[in-house]
């Protein structure tokens, strides 16, 4: 029974008047109707009993038994556990007056207001004056203290039952009387704390005598609650007492305190476990995301970091194209995922900050801070890499440009050699006369001029295989192999050039010698000779070599004319392609600062409830997501021009890289700002944050004075970490950081104490009985084992578990 303290002013909603109005009509209407006044000794009786027992007595008749006012202060003392003053022993009715007039100003001093119930009626032996008072009693202590919810007294018993008996069928507990007839909703009270004592399924609604006998059998023998009222009584009055059920109802809730305490208790547990799963969840995301995040950003930072050219342009062309895919597909879900990670670890951290938690600590290395240190490095990686590569592929371009004109000289030489060492080696000049042989010298002289002119060809050959050799040409070796075999033949073709002349040179002179001793007949046959040896230099003059070389420039003529042609064609079309980007970029370069502006705009507006501005920021994010294919589009003529190897455009400032970062850095600036007011709503609705008070903040926030003499102290309160940036969210903290209504470790622990039958451990059987499936498992895994004194096997420590509910996480 409840402890009383003293001078509690009662309280049964009524107000004065009230209450003596319903005291008179009380009296009426038990001259009225005798089956209440019945009823109500029956009921009064058996709770009167059912407290003086445990003092060692009981009474018979209520009438009776309590006139001589011994036995009614007995019952008071009982009832509130303190002594009343030394009852008077004597007999004589003066001695009985003044016993019950004791026990009548106690009854008056706990606040409660007597109305027509005197001493001297109670004596008397008045049983409507007697049932009034047990009446007052029974309010005052075993009903008034009642509170359910924000309702107390007879009202807090009403939605007490109402509460336990709702998801039963056939049960509509609507007062204290009729509602109870058919004896279902005693029935189900029991089954609600007590369900291995009734079968509720099998009981029939039709059957009211039934059911309240075997309520009222059970209630006595397992739950020690005496039998108050006969089923007879009940279904045999058309409107059953109100009181005697009332005071009936009262003895069932008071046999289940213990499991309201532990239902409540268990709660307050399953509340604080549930924010701690939840934050546990988010703390587990976070870390995963963070490692996945870290893993590709360390996979990936190298890869931007090589700088190792290729040997062909197509493998840099491969690199550029590998590379375009990093900005268009691999890169922009990794920036959603980094600007998500922030918005989850600050959501995480406004629940645990609402919650009375500590600030979540990620593992070394995951910081929100290592991260964006990672992602710098990645970016600072990432600065560069295309342009590296498109200079790279300039160069290739050069690279392959020279081996291009070394394939085509190296190729006009080696066909004009080709057969030369043939013609140098013959010996013809054997077998022919001093005129052949002088002719052969000619044709000899013709050819070592155009030797001689060769000779810049075959410079021009080395000149360009040493700078190819410079620059790193991917086939160099076969560049130099080929210049050293051209080079080879040429010095092989002066050696034999000069044998040939030293030999034409010699025959030429044995002929002459010949010739002297054939003068006479030469100087008879000159005119034949002189025509014979005309008719043979036009014959083998050597100048069809250069025939053949204006041949080949009437055949080239017409080929570079198409190549120029070509190029023209391919540059108006570099132009167009110049002109397509620049018409785009030049539109989404200022739509990106438009949005930028606009968010700044509407983060700033202190107007308007968060939701309007919630409201307003998601309609901001449609239209920024929508706008997403002009995005992708850019970057196809981007591809256009870069596969034309267009590396400048006059007629716009705007770079791919430039639409990139901004467009980064709105989708970022978005999120940031949404979770920003969902922080906010967060904690404005735990904290209880009126509007008027959100934006009395908000223009605190944006005045807030730095020069003020409290500011070093506000200081180290809203900016711990001391990073000179205060946010709004720190700012609401600081401002109601006394307002929140949150739970406590103390508060927990008390908790499991009632669960655990205020043993300073609990048992995992306990666990399970009192906690849902989830949370007791959860329980079961983290408890550490108790090893305080009265320790027993399979004890654990809800203290300590408790303590680190609300200490550092784990993770």
């Amino acid at each position: 029974m409840t402890q009383i303290e003293n001078m509690v002013q009662y309280d049964n909603g009524y107000s004065e008047e009230e209450y003596m109005t319903q005291e008179e009509e009380w009296d009426r209407d038990l001259l009225l109707d005798p089956a209440w006044e019945k009823q109500q000794r029956k009921t009064f009786t058996a709770w009167c009993n059912s407290h003086l027992r445990k003092a060692g007595t009981q009474i018979e008749n209520i009438e009776e038994d309590f006139r001589n006012g011994l036995k009614l202060m007995l019952l008071l003392e009982v009832i509130s556990g303190e002594r009343l003053p030394k009852p008077d022993r004597g007999k004589m009715r003066f001695h009985k007056i003044a016993n019950v007039n004791k026990a009548l100003e106690f009854i008056t001093s706990k606040g409660v207001k007597l109305v027509s119930i005197g001493a001297e009626e109670i004596v008397d032996g008045n049983v409507k004056m007697t049932l009034g008072m047990i009446w007052t009693i029974i309010l005052r202590f075993a009903i008034q203290d009642i509170s359910v919810e924000e309702t107390s007294a007879k009202e807090g018993l009403l939605l007490w039952c109402q509460r336990k008996t709702a998801p039963y069928r056939n049960v509509n507990v609507q007062n204290f009387h009729v509602s109870w007839k058919d004896g279902l909703a005693f029935c189900a009270l029991i089954h609600r704390h007590r369900p291995d004592l009734i079968d509720y399924a099998k009981l029939n609604k039709d059957d009211a005598l039934g059911n309240l006998n075997l309520a009222f059998e059970i209630a006595e023998k397992h739950l020690d609650i005496p039998k108050m009222l006969d089923a007879e009584d009940i279904v045999n009055t058309p409107k059953p007492d109100e009181r005697a059920i009332m005071t009936y109802v009262s003895c069932f809730y008071h046999a289940f305190a213990g499991a309201e305490q532990a239902e409540t208790a268990a709660n307050r547990i399953c509340k604080v476990l549930g924010v701690n799963q939840e934050n546990e969840k988010l703390m587990e995301e976070y870390e995963r995301l963070a490692s996945e995040l870290l893993e590709w950003i360390r996979r990936t930072t190298p890869w931007l970091e090589n700088r190792t050219s290729e040997k062909t342009m197509a493998q840099m062309q491969r690199k550029l194209e590998d590379f375009r895919d990093y900005r268009r597909l691999h890169k922009p879900p990794k920036v959603q995922e980094k600007c998500q990670l922030e918005i989850n670890f600050n959501t995480l951290q406004t629940k645990l900050r609402i919650s009375n938690r500590p600030a979540f600590m990620p593992s070394e290395g995951k910081m929100v801070s290592d991260i964006a240190s990672a992602w710098q490095c990645l970016e600072q990686a990432e600065k560069g890499y295309e342009e590296w590569l498109l200079t790279e592929i300039r160069r290739l371009q050069r690279l392959d440009h020279l081996a291009e004109k070394f394939r085509q000289k190296a190729t006009s030489h080696e066909t004009w050699a080709t057969g030369k060492e043939e013609i140098l080696t013959q010996k013809d000049y054997e077998s022919a006369s001093l005129m052949e042989v002088r002719a052969m010298l000619r044709k000899h002289e013709a050819f070592e001029s155009d030797l001689s002119a060769h000779q810049d060809r075959v410079e021009q050959i080395a000149a360009i295989a040493q700078e190819l050799n410079e620059l790193d040409y991917h086939d160099v070796a076969a560049v130099n192999q080929r210049c050293q075999s051209i080079c080879d033949v040429w010095d092989h073709l002066g050696t034999l050039t000069q044998k040939r002349r030293e030999a034409l040179e010699r025959t030429e002179k044995l002929l002459e010698t010949v010739e002297q001793l054939f003068l006479e007949y030469a100087k008879r046959s000159a005119p034949f000779n002189s025509w014979l040896d005309g008719a043979m230099e036009d014959l083998q003059d050597m100048f069809i070599v250069h025939t053949i070389e204006e041949v080949q420039v009437k055949k080239l003529v017409p080929q570079r004319d198409g190549a120029l042609q070509e190029e023209l064609a391919q540059q108006h079309g570099n132009e167009r392609l110049r002109r397509q980007f620049a018409a785009q970029a030049n539109l989404i370069g200022p739509w990106i600062q438009t949005r930028m502006e606009e968010i700044g705009r509407c983060s700033l507006e202190i107007g308007g409830t968060l939701e309007d501005q919630m409201t307003q920021l998601k309609q901001y994010e449609h239209v920024i997501v929508s706008y997403k294919p002009n995005i992708d589009k850019l970057e196809g003529d981007h591809q256009l021009i870069q596969e034309s190897l267009i590396f400048d455009n006059k007629h716009t400032n705007y770079t791919m890289e430039h639409i990139r970062v901004g467009w980064e850095l709105l989708l970022t600036t978005i999120a940031r700002t949404i979770n920003d007011i969902e922080t906010q709503i967060l904690t404005r609705d735990a904290k209880g944050i009126s509007q008027e008070q959100m934006k009395e903040f908000r223009s605190s926030f944006n005045h807030f004075d730095r020069g003020e003499v409290e500011f070093a102290r506000i200081m180290i309160l809203v900016d711990p970490n001391g990073t000179g940036v205060v946010t709004f969210q720190s700012f609401i903290d600081f401002m109601t950081r006394e307002t929140a209504d949150t739970d406590t470790a103390e508060q927990v622990v008390a908790s499991f104490k009632i669960l655990a039958a205020d043993k300073p451990y609990i048992l995992i059987d306990e666990l399970r009985r009192e906690l849902p499936h989830d949370q007791a498992e959860y329980c079961i895994s983290r408890m550490p084992p108790y090893t305080g004194p009265g320790s027993m096997l399979g004890a654990l420590d809800y203290t300590a578990f408790s303590t680190a509910l609300y200490g550092e996480s784990d993770l």
